[in-house]
Order: C-alpha cells, then sequence, then structure tokens
C-alpha cells in the first residue's frame, strides 16, 4: 500500500470537510476505512469506504446503510468500471460531494475546490525536501498517532461487540464473504450492488444472532457463500399442526424432517422483494403454489417494504404454511418443484391478485 500517498489523501479530505462541515462530514479517516456523514434537511446519511491493500490497484469499497435512492443511485454510479479504474480516494470523494448535491438539490460546498489540488505529502511519510521538524510537530504527529490507536481500538471493540453472539461456524461464513468480496473487487468481479449487498450482510448477522435460530426454529445456508441466494430449513412448526405430523413421519422414513425453501434476491434489494419458493418436500395447501411458490402479498412489490427484516419474512412464511394447513404429498415426484415452474406460476399469481385485488383476513384471523 502507498502509505504515504494514502495519508496524504485523507489528511486532505478531512481537512476539505471536517466533522463541523454543514454538508459533507470527514468523522473518522485512516488508512483502513473512512466513515463519512451526507446532511441533507430530511436528514444524514452514513457512507463508508473500505481501503484493502495494495491502494490504488485495489479500488476502495463505498457502501452505506442509508436506504434513499438518490444515495443508492450515486453509490451505485461509482461501481461503473470506468469511474473506479479512474478515481483514487480525492477524486472519488469529490464525486460523490458533487453527484449527492446534484441529486438532492444543494450548492456544491466551495471547499470541492481543494480536492482538485494535488495532496501535501505527510511529513511522517517523507516528503519530496528533506524538512526539519520542530519538537512541537513531533508531539502533534504523536498525538495523531495516539488519536489514530485509540480510533483502532474503539472499532475493534464495536466489531468484537458486534460479533459476540454470533457462534464459530458463522462466524467464518461471515469471514468468507468479506474475503470474496475483496477478492472480486481487485479482480474486477463485482456481482450484484454495494446498496443490496450491505443490507444483506446486516441482515444475515442479525439472522446469526436471533433466538429463533439459536432454539433450532429454522437454518440459513449460504448457496456457494452467495448472501444473494439462501437455503432455509423450517425445522420447528405448531406441534398441533399436520404439517408437524408429516414431518416426523418423512424424518422416521429417513428424510430429512425439514421445509426447505430458497430466498434469492436481486441487485435491487430491498427496494424489491425477494424471491421465495419451496425446495422441498412437495406440499399442498400452505398457500404453497404449483412449482413451490409462495401465495403472500408480502413477496410482491405491492405488498413489500423495504423496512421488513429477512428473519420477520421467514417467521411469517413459518405461521402461513401452518395456517394454510400444508401437508406433505409423499406420492408426489420430486420433478414437481422447480424455479421455472415456481416463477411461472407466481406470474400467474400476481397478474390475477392486480387484477382483482387481495384478500384481506380479520383482524383476529392474523
Amino acid at each position: 500500500m502507498a502509505v504515504a500517498s494514502l495519508k496524504a489523501e485523507l489528511q486532505q479530505i478531512a481537512e476539505a470537510f471536517p466533522k463541523g462541515h454543514p454538508t459533507f462530514r470527514v468523522i473518522n479517516a485512516n488508512i483502513d476505512e473512512i466513515c463519512c456523514q451526507f446532511v441533507t434537511n430530511s436528514g444524514t446519511h452514513e457512507i463508508n469506504c473500505t481501503i484493502s491493500e495494495p491502494y490504488p490497484t485495489s479500488t476502495p469499497m463505498w457502501y452505506s446503510d442509508s436506504e434513499d435512492k438518490n444515495v443508492t443511485q450515486v453509490m451505485e454510479a461509482l461501481e461503473n468500471e470506468k469511474v473506479r479504474n479512474k478515481y483514487v480516494v480525492t477524486e472519488m470523494v469529490r464525486f460523490i460531494v458533487i453527484q449527492l448535491c446534484g441529486k438532492f438539490g444543494l450548492d456544491i460546498p466551495s471547499q470541492i475546490k481543494e480536492l482538485e489540488k494535488p495532496p501535501t505529502p505527510v511529513l511522517k511519510y517523507g516528503s519530496i525536501a528533506p524538512v526539519d521538524i520542530s519538537s512541537s510537530e513531533e508531539e502533534d504527529e504523536d498525538e495523531d498517532d495516539a488519536t489514530l490507536e485509540a480510533d483502532v481500538a474503539a472499532e475493534t471493540e464495536e466489531a468484537r461487540k458486534e460479533t459476540s453472539d454470533i457462534g464459530t461456524e458463522n462466524l467464518a461464513v461471515l469471514a468468507r464473504i468479506k474475503q470474496n468480496q475483496r477478492k472480486d473487487y481487485i479482480d474486477g468481479r463485482v456481482s450484484g450492488s454495494v446498496q443490496a449487498s450491505d443490507r444483506l450482510l446486516k441482515e444475515l448477522k442479525a439472522i446469526y444472532k436471533s433466538d429463533s435460530l439459536k432454539k433450532g426454529c429454522y437454518s440459513v445456508e449460504l448457496v456457494n457463500d452467495s448472501l444473494y441466494e439462501w437455503h432455509v430449513q423450517i425445522l420447528k412448526v405448531d406441534p398441533d399442526s399436520t404439517l408437524f405430523k408429516d414431518l416426523n413421519k418423512l424424518k422416521a422414513g429417513g428424510g430429512h424432517g425439514s421445509v426447505i425453501i430458497s430466498i434469492t434476491f436481486r441487485d435491487s434489494f430491498p427496494f424489491d422483494p425477494p424471491f421465495v419458493r419451496v425446495v422441498c418436500p412437495i406440499l399442498s395447501g400452505g398457500f404453497v403454489l404449483a412449482g413451490g411458490a409462495i401465495c403472500m402479498e408480502l413477496l410482491t412489490k405491492q405488498g413489500w417494504s423495504s423496512a421488513y427484516s429477512i428473519e420477520s419474512l421467514i417467521m411469517q412464511i413459518m405461521a402461513t404454511l401452518v395456517k394454510g394447513k400444508a401437508k406433505i404429498e409423499f406420492s408426489a415426484p420430486s420433478s414437481s418443484y422447480s424455479l421455472s415452474r415456481a416463477q411461472q406460476s407466481f406470474h400467474k399469481l400476481v397478474q390475477i391478485h392486480e387484477k382483482n385485488g387481495w384478500y384481506t383476513p380479520p383482524p383476529g384471523d392474523g
């Protein structure tokens, strides 16, 4: 990593946009991460950047937790191959500020011009010509080092707390995801979108911490460690239900004794719903359609909300199967369910309900 040039760029950004800036604020910046805020009349949007070695050969990865479409569009525009390959950190910040101001109708801060100038070398890492460093300057640098160490310690503690309730196997999954993401960025093989990947990782961590998962109500497996394709095993259902009895019968006969559902996500998640289908066993009732698709308004654009969590979706599906009196068709061929058939039946279902509307049960029915 070109530490000297990176430190100079980070210093230039932090000086141009300090924590008190009315529009764009650099809250924290070190050689591994940049944490920023973009301030609008409607609220503040967190924007972060992860810097990987070797910089600038490895392009920094920008992302945001904001669900505002303006922020999402700018983050996705920054992913454009030409933009990513052309810009260093200062140019990326310049791009973000200009684009966001345009999206939100705000004046571009005058400080943006500071980023057009070559960054001033940071003395501790060497400058073009030898410079005498006074004791006061050395003290300032010592203070900077102490601040940096404190920031790193705080970030480490925050990361520890974030993963303290997650099991060892699931932590290994998260580590593989992070490693794969970095490798994909280095190789220029980025799949999905920053917004979707960031939200899905957040959802996965929440599920790994959930009581329902720890109690064995369901389990989650990522297909090929992809955040965009999940297999969820429903392990526990209402013991008074027909489905419960059928699952026990299936298990006694050598089956897995669970309902496996597939959840796939698009780049537009969380603004568009995931596609959900039953993989096995073959069910009748339970609002399960031909091919394994599930009849739920929640899974359509009309009924979906970006505020919904994936765990709440899983729990809702579990309740829907029981409420719809799902039962296993033991004699049905396994080929009855497929992705293409599920997509076709779900598409037809949506067309019908768009024309006739959805039935809303009485409040007492859930």
